[in-house]
């Protein structure tokens, strides 16, 4: 069955049966280790190192498929779709450029928002289109705050949202990000128990009519 494994800060393993996609990965000099995942494609949301370590990443093929901006891309079966979000909130000008990810997986549909630092435009929304499965940074610092972060997940509407670039014991940041138990209770939620990995199907994510699923993994190397 598909599956998503958190690597820790905002890098995530995407297993489906048409390939293995990893999301931002990142450099030991933030604290945290890696490891040696393996992956056929690597998606980069801007470059730095907390999310652009693709040395670390081990080919399932003779060569890793690195996508690093904006546009549309077909590997393997994979669909992705890079749309051109913004680091900060003066469209670039202080943080540069973002690129969210769009990533169609097994008739599943993934977006990883990478450093987004304001909420989404008209244009941007129908960019990314509906939304299964949504990675979003909670934090703050140079991404949107928990309340931020909110009001995005309400204009995309996923079925399923799971947390991720937010405090860590390990982490080292020179401006220190906001803990994912304050994100949980923004968004007015009790008892989340962190899960290993998450296995799902089309066939299994909650119906349209439900409440978003608030999912929250565990890190593999924690």
């Amino acid at each position: 069955m598909p599956d998503v494994q958190f690597l820790g800060h905002a890098c995530f393993r995407l297993r489906g049966r048409d390939g293995i996609v990893i999301c931002d990965p990142f450099s030991r000099s933030i604290g945290l280790e890696l490891g040696r995942p393996t992956a056929h494609i690597a998606t980069i949301s801007h470059d730095e190192p907390d999310h652009n370590n693709i040395a670390q990443v081990k080919p399932m093929r003779e060569k890793l498929f690195v996508i690093d901006g904006p546009g549309e891309y077909e590997v393997g079966g994979v669909l992705i779709t890079g749309v051109r979000t913004f680091h900060d909130k003066a469209k670039g000008a202080e943080l540069g450029t973002n690129t969210v990810f769009v990533i169609h997986l097994d008739d599943v549909v993934y977006c990883h928002l990478g450093d987004l630092g304001h909420e989404l435009s008209q244009a941007q929304l129908e960019a990314i289109g509906d939304v299964d499965v949504l990675f979003v940074p909670v934090g703050g610092g140079e991404t949107i705050s928990p309340a931020e972060a909110i009001s995005v997940i309400s204009q995309i509407a996923p079925r399923i949202v799971i947390p991720m670039h937010y405090a860590s014991a390990q982490l080292s940041f020179e401006q220190p990000l906001g803990t994912l138990e304050r994100f949980i209770h923004e968004m007015g939620r009790k008892d989340v128990v962190a899960e290993d990995k998450l296995s799902l199907t089309a066939t299994s994510l909650p119906a349209e009519t439900e409440e978003t699923r608030l999912v929250v993994l565990r890190a593999v190397n924690a």
